[in-house]
């Protein structure tokens, strides 16, 4: 029932989470015999086999389950890993945020709604100068800040972020609601490990339209969870419920160890 060619991308997830993956792949399989042969067969994002990328912790290291919409839909962009886009390298630059993060939509509001939490920023000046000016604070020799976006993804992972999209994968001839639709098996069964493992259920986070249909899943009245409009939305860098969250982590600051907490 589950396609072998999904066995090398199954192989890249942490060990803990195997039989989980392929049980949330057979409950697709079940939903919809004809989805994953279709799949494979086709052009999806993300390549290289980083389908289940975002399965890198171990499930007991879990504490929150970022939900997002779906991959990029460019390849360099795509890397399996919710709103980790593959293009982006530096954060800041001597004029503000980097090129790359200017142009990522979503994540210069998330990077902006992170420098409002450390009171960098205020939300109603998000602007030029004092973007530039919070960019070389960043920036300076005796700054503790992360200059990177794999440095922001270590962050998330040592604080035991799950960076899921409730669509696993991006084609540009399925329209993403109908694949989200299909992926919604694997998230109840994902959701329900979580639920079922020992110690504190994970908060979920859950941002923008498609994340939504997470709320309609068996489990979903079992989690804490925080929601807010997507990340694309400017809306976003001055959303209370987002400064509540993320506040007390201080993603943009340098961590001490890796370690999830």
């Amino acid at each position: 029932m589950i396609p072998s060619q999904l066995s090398p991308a199954l192989n890249r997830a942490h060990p803990s989470w195997r039989p989980i993956l392929e049980q949330g792949l057979r409950a697709i399989a079940a939903a919809d015999p004809a989805y994953l042969p279709a799949l494979v067969a086709s052009d999806y994002l993300p390549n290289d086999n980083r389908l289940f990328a975002a399965f890198s912790l171990p499930i007991d290291a879990v504490r929150t389950v970022l939900v997002g919409e779906g991959p990029y839909p460019r390849p360099e962009s795509a890397t399996g890993v919710c709103f980790m886009d593959g293009a982006v390298d530096a954060l800041w630059s001597d004029k503000g945020l980097s090129t790359r993060v200017n142009r990522a939509t979503s994540l210069r509001n998330f990077i902006k709604m992170l420098l409002v939490c450390e009171g960098m920023l205020s939300p109603g000046e998000c602007t030029g100068e004092p973007v530039a000016e919070a960019s070389r604070h960043a920036r300076s020799p005796d700054s503790n800040m992360i200059q990177t976006l794999p440095e922001m993804q270590q962050s998330l992972h040592g604080h035991g972020f799950l960076l899921l999209n409730a669509a696993l994968v991006y084609r540009p001839e399925v329209p993403p609601i109908k694949d989200a639709r299909a992926w919604r098996p694997f998230l109840e069964v994902v959701l329900e490990a979580l639920a079922n493992r020992t110690g504190a259920l994970p908060t979920l986070v859950l941002w923008g339209k498609v994340a939504e249909l997470v709320a309609g899943l068996d489990d979903i009245g079992r989690f804490p969870r925080v929601v807010a409009e997507h990340p694309y939305n400017i809306s976003f860098i001055a959303n209370p419920a987002m400064h509540a969250f993320f506040r007390p982590l201080h993603l943009l600051r340098r961590r001490a160890a890796s370690a999830p907490v």
